[in-house]
């Protein structure tokens, strides 16, 4: 449909019917705007609306500027208590989402081999054709959402005796094992890093992409203010990559990757036979025995020489003294509190590493107590509460040999990219081209996996849906957030909700005995209302209708007094992990270790279609727009590369190409190489550039597993790099630039302003 002015102007005119605006910022800001003014300048009043955001690791709570009609402007709620009013650049991004060139406009069916246009009602009709005649035993792959959406697809996949897969491409399966085998638990805890004193991060980036990063950056700000808690804290960072967070850390401490457990057990010897615990410790019950020497396998002077210290970190320290010094300095200084993630859990010994690091806590009293980890109580709303844990290799190989032998007929996919995220050697691309399983995609965008799909719903997206979320981690205390569509779908485009269909689907072929929602909608407002009925937390009302107002206004509802469980370390929970110790494969002569990272911006490619999002500068590189690898400077000297060299990087048979980012702050021995790029199908901004310069390393991974949550170990591969012959010029910002004054004045007229500054009660 062709977008006239007069339609435009139609469109603009409202804002999403049943959004609820809430008060703008108290904020005083400086204001900057023309002094004189287009004659034909058309005044809007401005309203801001609280919702989610949907393109971050954990759901944002946001603020939604709207003029006229149309979304101008993302910010962070002030009142959500997991990101207190800060946002990050991905939030900023996502708006772009809403306005795509790229966006799909209406359904897809796959005729005579071809995706084509088709209406609504024959989409849906082949929908319920498929569902009616092979929906039995269908397989859903999502992502790990909580709230109504995530209880609709639970009991949607469970009226037809389906399986429901989580997909994220780097998964937290291993954390969360972590998290049930070390305290107990079966979610994520908040990291009260604000009052913490002393950190001890072992490969966990929480300052960029880990988890919570925006919430966990503002406690990074805290823990540097002098005025906050003992005063200003230290990080110390243990990372085979130097990460955003490494760069951000007092002291970095690069390591032989897959050594991390082996570290942790180390400062467990030194805390415990040095009497550095915690008063009220019982090391006999944590330990599995009384005795005067703990974990003597795991002595410093038998781990030092194997983990790897480079000279520069030791200053002419023994390794082994080094590793009693930062025992002592992480014991002597509590709060403390150690945390592992990223590289550390995806391992083929992830396990191991990261129930090591994680039991340092209970030695130094930092569970459930200030400045340490802080679990989260049950939801009052349990029906919105789904399984976190991400789909394992050992599912998908089992969901890909049910495709290949006809058990599986229908595939349905939403919001997430298998075909891009697992590595080509599982399979899952060749099944679903090769056999007669029916895929369906609801997405708004072209990506690897639905270019292969025979039937395409273009989704909303999220500034237009309404949903909720309880967020994982939450702050300590119960928390639900909720969204609501702020616009309404732009008139050249006609997405459906995910949700609504897979109501409405299920009432035409009578499996709704257990989805009584006619809408996504009704399902929030059901939620809401049993909230009111409860009668405690940020939100008290003398209705319903009045509840469920200022809910929206809010953003969310929580409970500060509603806290989480006491948790006791696990009885001889050190001797269960040192039983599990397994040591990393020795790297091969020539090969480097190979550390894949997320991008900042698009994550896990999730976000390539956003040009913000691919235009925002890595934190460390500044590099946009391409795929480049990292490698220790000398070492690159030493095999005649340069900045911008086209590289290939081979593991397992397969390789991709890269541009060379020669990066001083590398051990000798590593590569680094960001994830996020190397689409060939979907939008113009993420299909951009060819495969020098645009590629998908996860593509070439190996598809070995952990070893207890079988998840992706996707830092366990060994690489070799070689030179192309090729050279292209690195698209990054940095570098030396002269400097320009941008025009703040008439060209004709050098005296007269055009754009004056001022701060509000000045003019």
């Amino acid at each position: 449909m062709k977008l006239t002015r007069r339609k435009f102007l139609a469109w603009a005119s409202i804002s999403a019917v049943g959004a609820v605006a809430c008060d703008a910022f108290g904020d005083d800001l400086k204001v900057q705007s023309p002094v004189l003014q287009p004659e034909d300048l058309v005044k809007g009043q401005d309203n801001w609306y609280a919702t989610l955001c949907r393109h971050c690791p954990s759901s944002e709570g946001v603020l939604v500027r709207v003029i006229e009609g149309r979304a101008k402007k993302v910010q962070g709620n002030p009142n959500y208590p997991t990101n207190a009013g800060k946002q990050s650049a991905r939030c900023d991004a996502g708006l772009q989402a809403l306005y795509h060139p790229d966006r799909l406009a209406g359904p897809l069916q796959r005729i005579n081999g071809t995706l084509q246009p088709v209406s609504w009602d024959v989409a849906l009709d082949t929908l319920q054709n498929q569902l009616r005649s092979n929906g039995e035993g269908l397989t859903m792959v999502a992502p790990p959402i909580n709230g109504p959406v995530g209880s609709i697809i639970d009991k949607f996949c469970s009226a037809f005796n389906g399986r429901r897969l989580n997909f994220e491409p780097l998964s937290n399966a291993t954390l969360l094992e972590t998290m049930e085998a070390v305290f107990g638990q079966t979610s994520i805890p908040d990291l009260d890093i604000s009052n913490t004193d002393y950190l001890l991060s072992f490969g966990a980036d929480f300052l960029s992409t880990w988890v919570s990063p925006t919430r966990w950056s503002s406690g990074f700000g805290d823990l540097r203010d002098p005025s906050i808690g003992k005063g200003r804290g230290t990080i110390t960072q243990i990372d085979s990559r130097f990460s955003m967070t490494a760069a951000n850390a007092d002291r970095w401490i690069p390591i032989t990757p897959g050594m991390e457990g082996y570290l942790a057990l180390s400062l467990a010897n030194v805390i415990a036979n040095e009497g550095l615990h915690a008063s009220g410790v019982d090391l006999g019950s944590l330990f599995g025995e009384e005795t005067d020497n703990y974990l003597p396998e795991f002595d410093p002077d038998i781990i030092g020489p194997q983990i790897g210290l480079p000279e520069g970190i030791l200053q002419g320290k023994s390794a082994a003294e080094f590793i009693r010094h930062l025992a002592r300095d992480f014991a002597g200084h509590r709060p403390s509190l150690a945390i592992g993630g990223g590289a550390a859990e995806a391992h083929d010994n992830g396990s191991f590493n990261m129930q090591a690091i994680y039991a340092l806590n209970h030695l130094v009293g930092s569970v459930g107590s200030t400045g340490g980890l802080r679990f989260n109580p049950e939801s009052p709303l349990p029906e919105w509460v789904s399984d976190q844990t991400d789909a394992s290799i050992k599912d998908w190989q089992g969901v890909i040999a049910d495709i290949q032998q006809g058990r599986t007929k229908t595939l349905i996919v939403h919001q997430v990219d298998p075909v891009f995220g697992l590595p080509l050697s599982l399979g899952l691309k060749e099944a679903i081209e090769t056999t007669d399983v029916f895929s369906i995609s609801f997405t708004s965008f072209l990506d690897e996996t639905s270019s292969l799909a025979d039937l395409i719903l273009p989704d909303r997206v999220y500034l237009e849906e309404w949903g909720a979320d309880i967020p994982s981690p939450g702050p300590g205390y119960q928390v639900i957030g909720f969204q609501q569509p702020i616009v309404n779908p732009m008139s050249n485009v006609d997405p459906r909700s995910f949700g609504d269909i897979l109501l409405s689907t299920a009432q035409e072929l009578g499996k709704d005995e257990e989805l009584p929602w006619n809408s996504v909608q009704q399902a929030v407002k059901e939620g809401a209302d049993k909230l009111y009925s409860m009668n405690r937390g940020s939100i008290r009302a003398s209705t319903e209708r009045e509840f469920w107002t200022t809910l929206l206004q809010k953003g969310g509802w929580w409970d500060e007094g509603q806290t989480g469980p006491s948790v006791s370390a696990p009885n001889g929970i050190f001797a269960s992990i040192k039983s599990k110790v397994s040591p990393p494969p020795d790297l091969g002569n020539g090969q480097f270790y190979l550390i894949p990272f997320a991008h900042n911006t698009l994550l896990d490619g999730r976000n390539s279609h956003l040009p913000w999002g691919q235009s925002t500068p890595d934190p460390i590189t500044t590099v946009t727009w391409q795929t480049w690898i990292e490698m220790n400077s000398s070492r690159a000297n030493e095999l005649g590369l340069r900045e911008g060299d086209v590289v290939r990087i081979e593991t397992n048979g397969k390789s991709v190409q890269a541009l060379l980012y020669p990066n001083p702050a590398l051990p000798p021995t590593v590569v680094s190489v960001p994830i996020g790029q190397g689409h060939q199908n979907g939008s113009v901004y993420a299909v951009n550039g060819d495969e020098r310069e645009n590629s998908n390393i996860l593509s070439i991974l190996d598809a070995s597993r952990t070893n207890g949550a079988d998840a992706l170990a996707w830092a366990s591969n060994h690489v070799t790099v070689t030179s192309t012959g090729e050279s292209l010029k690195l698209s990054k910002f940095e570098g030396e630039f002269g400097a320009r004054e941008i025009g703040n004045e008439i060209l004709n007229n050098p005296g007269e302003e055009v754009i004056k500054t001022v701060t509000p009660g000045s003019h």
